[in-house]
């Protein structure tokens, strides 16, 4: 899976579940809490749906604004998360 398709994934899922403007447009950076995108409570929903579509588990301590904050963020994580969960496998 590429970084683009990742990206494309979460911007989907986040227009179709936070976002009701089709029209707004968010960058890869923008903050998700900072913009007021993303509540404390959506932060969830965004983890459970990371976890279920990525097959990662997402531990405690990484529920950080590094992780989560942004399109971008996230698509890193999920990154680093699924090539780990590759490397463990073989």
């Amino acid at each position: 899976m590429t970084d683009g398709l990742i990206e494309e994934q979460i911007r989907e899922f986040l227009t179709n579940n936070f976002i009701f403007d089709q029209s707004a447009e968010l960058r890869p950076d923008d903050s998700l809490m900072g913009n007021g995108i993303v509540d404390s409570t959506g932060i969830l929903e965004v983890i459970m749906w990371v976890e279920s579509n990525f097959g990662v588990h997402v531990e405690d301590t990484e529920v950080l604004p590094e992780n989560f904050d942004s399109i971008l963020n996230i698509s890193n994580y999920a990154m680093r998360k699924m090539n780990e969960k590759m490397a463990k496998a073989s």
